[in-house]
């Protein structure tokens, strides 16, 4: 008999996995357990690249403006990354270019930000550190990169559902 079958999902509020889909509150605590990792990894995978005291959202920052080579605007930022509060990504901009890994300019009224060399370097040394400790880890599970990607595609179609829900809660 399998643990779950004795004791039922693996979560972490048993009260919210007694509804009508336990599933989810599975994923819920997956997504909790993977969420902290997966900032303790940025923190440390960052720090190790030469670059510390940066916060999880400090970093995603930062690789977003790296991405493509391109500047991008605040709006862009809190776009691709979901985030709701300006201010979180303010306070981050501001922090990346007081460390001079991002310089901002103007594009008419509006405000661009885009990577230094300082930036562009630390980016590279921690996709180099990702590739030798993450991805070849991931590599030796045998995990396939299709397996990966139709997780990934499950993930952001449970993110509408939870924006989504966000909405309706906030009306109430």
């Amino acid at each position: 008999m399998s643990p779950k079958d004795q004791f039922g999902p693996i979560v972490s509020s048993g009260h919210l996995a007694s509804g009508a889909l336990p599933a989810l509150s599975e994923i819920e605590f997956g997504l909790i357990m993977l969420n902290h990792a997966f900032s303790r990894w940025m923190v440390r995978c960052m720090a190790a690249s030469g670059v510390p005291d940066l916060s999880p959202v400090d970093i995603l920052v930062l690789h977003n403006i790296n991405s493509r080579n391109k500047p991008k605007t605040l709006a862009d930022i809190c776009l691709v990354l979901n985030i709701e509060d300006t201010h979180v990504v303010t306070y981050a901009l501001k922090k990346l270019e007081r460390l001079k890994l991002i310089k901002s300019g103007r594009r008419g009224k509006e405000k661009l930000v885009s990577v230094t060399e300082a930036g562009a370097d630390a980016c590279a040394r921690y996709k180099s550190l990702r590739e030798a400790l993450l991805v070849r880890s991931v590599l030796a599970t045998e995990v396939s990169a299709e397996s990966l990607s139709e997780v990934a595609a499950r993930l952001r179609a449970l993110s509408g559902h939870y924006d989504q829900a966000a909405r309706a809660a906030a009306s109430l």
